[in-house]
């Protein structure tokens, strides 16, 4: 029994550390996962996984990223020190909109969207959405292709965007990346800046998580959510590796496709097997 239910921790581990980097949502997934996989715990230790479990993913963008984003390197000048503390202050700028909404009205939104009808249109929604954008701003020049040429202005704005994630379905990534591809961001600042943006979104959602569970957690338990962990965060790795090679030289239409193909199996599924 133990050993199956780290086997399942893995699974999880693993479709999390795609899906969380990849913007094809990783609700819509784990959504459909539910219905094959499941930890043999209660739903409040089954609620609190699915978010804590994105630790995992966050510590490899924290890996990947640790030297851009540590403004106390001893191996950077003074001004290198100083864009990367205006990289964070963009950051905090782009987080506020989705904290502010998020706090006051997380448990309403979930109570009432966290279902397969409205994950499915979300993700043929945006998966269409990033079609249109791709084949609109085709011969667009890029206007941001660096950080310091990323305004304040925008990152706030791609904040906004990132708000409609709170939707089941949207994808956090998914609704930054196209933001940030609609606000004129090359394709590589918009994925970027999605990974800096998740570090405190996520590490929020798993302390209130983490509180609200509380810590009075069995042997059994922690083994799981630990290996859930350790797995997204070496399967994050790759998959935020992969999507950076990717881009270079391909955009994100094959994921709109992807999405819409997912949106239609979720529906189908969910009708057939009602």
């Amino acid at each position: 029994m133990f050993l199956v239910e780290l086997l399942k921790a893995v699974f999880l581990g693993i479709v999390e550390g795609i899906t969380e980097w990849l913007p094809i949502s990783s609700t819509g997934h784990m959504i459909l996962v539910e219905e094959f996989i499941r930890l043999k715990a209660s739903a409040a230790f089954w609620e609190m996984f699915l978010v804590v479990i994105q630790l995992g993913a966050i510590m490899a963008v924290v890996l990947l990223y640790f030297n851009k984003l540590n403004p106390f390197s001893t191996n950077k000048s003074r001004q290198e020190k100083t864009e990367t503390m205006r990289i964070w202050y963009k950051v905090i700028v782009g987080v506020l909109p989705a904290a502010v909404i998020g706090l006051l009205f997380d448990d309403w939104l979930n109570a009432r969207f966290y279902n397969y009808w409205t994950v499915a249109l979300m993700l043929i929604l945006y998966g269409a959405l990033f079609i249109f954008i791709e084949n609109r701003n085709k011969d667009r020049a890029v206007k941001v292709d660096d950080f310091p040429e990323l305004t304040y202005g925008t990152a706030f704005k791609i904040g906004l965007f990132q708000v409609l994630s709170l939707i089941p379905g949207t994808s956090r990534s998914g609704a930054t990346i196209l933001g940030g591809i609609i606000l004129g961001t090359s394709r590589n600042i918009a994925a970027e800046y999605s990974f800096f943006l998740s570090i405190p979104v996520m590490f929020g959602a798993s302390a209130l998580k983490l509180v609200k569970f509380g810590f009075d957690f069995t042997w059994m338990e922690i083994a799981v959510l630990l290996t859930g962990m350790a797995t997204a965060f070496l399967v994050s790795i790759m998959a935020i590796r992969f999507l950076l090679v990717y881009i270079r030289n391909n955009d994100f239409k094959a994921f709109g496709w992807y999405r819409i193909v997912l949106g239609l199996f979720v529906i189908g599924f969910f009708v057939l097997s009602r």
